[in-house]
Formats: structure tokens, C-alpha cells, sequence
């Protein structure tokens, strides 16, 4: 099965896997994480270029996105992943015409974010066979294009250190099973929001 069909097989025999409803919990997540953003653009919005701040709202709101659906159906869409690049395509095509030289140097570094974000996880997916999801590496391949080469690293090691705690924690406290696993996205938009927020 392809890596970019792994997402479809909950479709089967005409029938199509129902998607769970964000929880209170989600909710309330959504809206501290709304809160914070805001403080944040409040205080630091006034250093960031219109490109930034925009790559930055991008960024975070899909991973905000990524991380409710994995938490809620344990994958990340296809649709989400192809909206995230077509919105880096629609932030980086207007900078060409306005500023040619510094639209190609962010080109090159956001292609080098989506191979080293993407190159990573892909091998381990294969390394794994199929430990970690399709989902998780499009989703940091995407995710790439708009941290790049400098914060595309940080975020990943963020984003797994966390969750190798967290399933460490709830090993040794008897919540989950050795085979049992847990959605990475989450992890990766927190890795994702400190390398953001702390750069």
C-alpha cells in the first residue's frame, strides 16, 4: 500500500469510519492556544514582516488542525497536508514579484525543511515498517516548508522527546500497553509552537 493510500484504508465496503467530534478538552485547548497566539502577535507582531506573520498564523493553525484530528481519529488528512503546501505556495508567490532575491533564499530553505522534515520521518516510517504513520510524515514534510532548515530540527526534537516522556510515563503508570500507540501530532505541534514562539 502506498504511503499516500495508508490514509484511505478506514474506507471498506461502502462504508466509511465515522469522525469523533472534538472533546471539551480540545475545545479548551483551542481556546487557550487562540489566547496565547494573540498575546503573543500583541507583543511581538510589531518585529515580524508581513510574510512572518503570516507563515507563522499558517503554521500553527494547521498544526492546531493536524493535532485535533490525530488526537480524535488517529490520522492526519491528505486534504490538510495539500491545503498546507498550497497555503506556502500562496505566501511564497506574491514575495517573487516583490522581493525576487529574498523569496528564492526562502524557497531554498523551506525545500530543505520539507526534505530533512519529511527525509527524517520517512525513514524511520520504513525503518519502523510502518511504526509511525503516513500521516505524521506528510504532515512534517509540509510542516517544513514553512519552519525551514534552522527550526525544522529543533521542532522535531521538541516534538519527539516529549512524546517518548509522555509514552514513557504512561508505560511505567500502567495506562497504556508496550503495543499500544499514541498520536504524534500533538507532540509535534508543541514542538512546533516552542521553536516558534522561542526563536
Amino acid at each position: 500500500m502506498d504511503i499516500w493510500e495508508a490514509d484511505s484504508k478506514r474506507i471498506g465496503e461502502g462504508k466509511m469510519e465515522k469522525t469523533k467530534m472534538p472533546e471539551l478538552k480540545q475545545v479548551v485547548f483551542g481556546a487557550g492556544f487562540v489566547i496565547t497566539f494573540v498575546i503573543w502577535l500583541l507583543i511581538f507582531a510589531v518585529e515580524l514582516s508581513a510574510f512572518s506573520l503570516l507563515r507563522t498564523a499558517f503554521i500553527i493553525s494547521f498544526g492546531y488542525v493536524a493535532m485535533v484530528y490525530d488526537i480524535n481519529t488517529k490520522r492526519i488528512p491528505n486534504m490538510l497536508v495539500s491545503l498546507m503546501v498550497l497555503g506556502w505556495v500562496m505566501l511564497i508567490v506574491p514575495m517573487l514579484f516583490i522581493e525576487t532575491q529574498s523569496a528564492v533564499k526562502l524557497i531554498a530553505e523551506s525545500l530543505l525543511g520539507l526534505l530533512i522534515g519529511g527525509g527524517l520521518f520517512l525513514l524511520v516510517y520504513i525503518i519502523s515498517r510502518r511504526g509511525l504513520g503516513g500521516g505524521d510524515v506528510k504532515f512534517m514534510a509540509a510542516a517544513g516548508l514553512y519552519l525551514g532548515l534552522g527550526e525544522t530540527i529543533p521542532a522535531i526534537l521538541y516534538g519527539t522527546v516529549l512524546a517518548a516522556i509522555t509514552g514513557l510515563i504512561l508505560l511505567i503508570l500502567k495506562k497504556i500497553g508496550s503495543k499500544d500507540t499514541m498520536p504524534l501530532a500533538p507532540f509535534l505541534f508543541i514542538g512546533i509552537m516552542i521553536t516558534v514562539f522561542t526563536k
